[in-house]
């Protein structure tokens, strides 16, 4: 395990040990500070050495869940699966059928506009690439990173169809324009899924079936292949995984679907929680390090940042300590033998 270094200027500089980290902010050399859940030291003084070695980032893309690798030569830096963002299609059935409803009530809306050509990505195909792009700029600001390494899937297309070929396939569509803002960040190289199962049996690595599986073996197999591939290495020297899933806010959502007593719909949404901007990691004296979730009579809920599940809902905010902004729920896991 390495630990992130950036300098004064928030330029990323080749990781450092967790030992020499430890005798750098000790010493009062560096300073600590949390980037989306991965431990980093800013120096605060000149370093001594500002060359970087080639570092590379694998990425695997899937429809439930996806890997990352960020690997030089010689060392493996970083292993991350993340959850696919998959809810925003029926987020949008549901605002679509509850904006017919009010509609058809005595309730103020705005007027129903005619068919129009939208254009661009769906909603649900743009919020699935731009959480790989997020992840992509946060690892950017925190490892100098020069290529990306990114399987390049394929949506089923049919001959002769126009409804669902290469220009009108939504995955097609996606990735399209998820490497061209890539490539903002740097080099873009693309592989083909047979590509990767080569490299993978050549290495004499395995990959098991069961995609959920929270193991190396699932997704971070392939993309540490992938950086492999560019950068050189024969056996993965760090197989702990960083779990990631993003969070999911219930932004513009006015109230619940169903009217409770006396037709009364309880307010429901929103990403303020009495003063909190939800998701915020606070310290509690009972809970300890929880995340911020909803509210209600005067009081907020807190919720787990290892698995999501709610802890409390009657917290009082003078017990809260504001710790950070945060967007995502993040865990470490070990190497298994």
């Amino acid at each position: 395990m390495f630990v992130p270094v950036v300098n004064q200027q928030q330029e990323p500089l080749m990781p450092t040990t967790p030992s020499r980290a430890k005798r750098w902010i000790k010493s009062g050399k560096a300073t600590p500070f949390f980037k989306k859940g991965i431990f980093c030291v800013r120096l605060n003084v000149e370093p001594s050495n500002q060359e970087t070695q080639e570092i590379a980032v694998g990425i695997d893309p899937g429809s439930k869940k996806e890997g990352f690798t960020v690997k030089s030569l010689a060392h493996t830096y970083l292993n991350i699966q993340t959850d696919a963002v998959t809810w925003v299609k029926d987020a949008v059935e549901i605002r679509r059928n509850m904006r017919k409803a009010r509609r058809s009530r005595n309730t103020p809306c705005r007027i129903n506009r005619q068919n129009r050509k939208r254009g661009g990505l769906s909603p649900s195909t743009k919020a699935r690439w731009q959480w790989k792009l997020r992840i992509c700029n946060q690892l950017k600001r925190i490892f100098p990173i020069e290529v990306f390494v990114v399987e390049d899937i394929k949506a089923k297309t049919f001959k002769n169809k126009i409804k669902w070929n290469t220009s009108f396939s939504p995955l097609e569509v996606g990735k399209n324009w998820f490497y061209t803002e890539l490539e903002k960040l740097g080099k873009v190289e693309l592989k083909q899924g047979y590509e990767t199962k080569e490299l993978r049996d050549l290495l004499g690595l395995q990959k098991i079936k069961e995609k959920t599986a929270e193991v190396f073996e699932a997704h971070c197999v392939d993309s540490w292949v992938l950086a492999s591939s560019w950068v050189g290495g024969k056996v993965p020297d760090n197989k702990q995984l960083l779990l990631v899933t993003s969070l999911r806010l219930h932004r513009r959502q006015l109230h619940k679907l169903q009217p409770e007593k006396d037709g009364i719909r309880k307010l429901y949404g929103s990403t303020r929680s009495l003063g909190f901007k939800r998701g915020s990691i606070v310290r509690h004296p009972q809970y300890g390090i929880t995340y911020i979730g909803g509210n209600s009579k005067n009081r907020i809920s807190l919720h787990s940042l290892e698995t999501g599940i709610r802890l409390c809902r009657t917290a009082k905010i003078e017990d809260c300590k504001f710790l950070t902004y945060n967007t995502e729920r993040m865990r470490f896991i070990p190497k298994i033998n």
